[in-house]
């Protein structure tokens, strides 16, 4: 299933895409996409209902992202070794682990953020693993029992803030409007192979990063497993899980972006986002 959340910002309701493309009212059986409804049993009554029953929505309304008020927004870094090169960082012997603020959270075609005195902001398309039940210290072989679904993931990164400023990665990765996640949350069924996606971003018309998550350091099942054992996972919870090459600090000279830039973003079968950054 994609499920996707439709409507103004704070107003959203829950959706269904069905298989003529058509976004679905599913909001007479979950109130939102939120963690109390982001798991296996809503998904297996959602399956058994007739869609087209269900009141349509317009798609010209303005998609939300995928998840509402998650408790966890948890980010993988240099997770891609063509990524780790063009950064000069050495590949890692275990995954990097931080945090995103859930505040950070945006619409995927939602504006982005540029505030006074920003000069290195960035851009990271990324594969997000969306949990559907608590998972603590669980084994890569059972990650799967876990994990719901997948989305796309725009890692929005302020460099200047995250490596020039004293303290942890989460300050250049936090601010308002630095999570576009969605447009949909993909049920894994919908996903043939999870580590052979085609992986693409698009500034003002020109490619930037081309990858497959099939060039992951650490797959999806390897991540879950090991962020299970610092910190326990509940459901609605979000991974996202780092990056192929082509981000803007890897290039000689440098780029980053200015308002009234323009990305496009794509994951093969995850859908595509499209923002514009603005100046705050």
């Amino acid at each position: 299933m994609k499920l996707l959340r439709v409507g103004q910002k704070g107003k959203e309701k829950p959706a269904v895409l069905d298989k003529e493309g058509k976004i679905r009212d599913i909001s007479s059986y979950i109130t939102d996409l939120s963690p109390d409804y982001v798991n296996f049993e809503t998904v297996s009554k959602l399956q058994n209902v007739d869609l087209s029953s269900l009141p349509e929505l317009s798609s010209n309304e303005r998609v939300g992202s995928c998840i509402a008020k998650p408790g966890k927004f948890v980010a993988i870094g240099l997770n891609y070794s063509d990524h780790a090169a063009e950064t000069g960082a050495e590949v890692p012997s275990e995954p990097i682990t931080f945090m995103k603020a859930t505040s950070s959270i945006n619409g995927p075609n939602d504006d982005i953020e540029i505030v006074s005195g920003s000069t290195k902001l960035d851009w990271e398309v990324e594969l997000g693993i969306i949990i559907g039940k608590e998972a603590k210290h669980i084994s890569e072989d059972k990650a799967q029992d876990h994990i719901l679904g997948y989305c796309l993931v725009n890692d929005v990164s302020e460099r200047e803030w995250q490596i020039e400023k004293m303290g942890q990665w989460v300050k250049g990765k936090s601010h308002d409007t630095y999570g576009p996640i969605g447009p949909y949350l993909v049920t894994k069924d919908e996903i043939t192979d999870i580590n052979n996606l085609k992986m693409s971003l698009d500034l003002n018309g020109n490619r930037m990063q081309t990858g497959n998550t099939s060039t992951m350091i650490f797959n999806v099942n390897v991540i879950v497993s090991y962020v299970s054992k610092f910190m326990s996972l509940q459901a609605g919870d979000i991974i996202t899980t780092g990056t192929p090459p082509g981000v803007g600090m890897g290039m000689k000279p440098q780029l980053f972006l200015k308002a009234g830039d323009s990305m496009k973003l794509s994951i093969e079968n995850l859908g595509e986002q499209n923002s514009k950054v603005v100046a705050l």
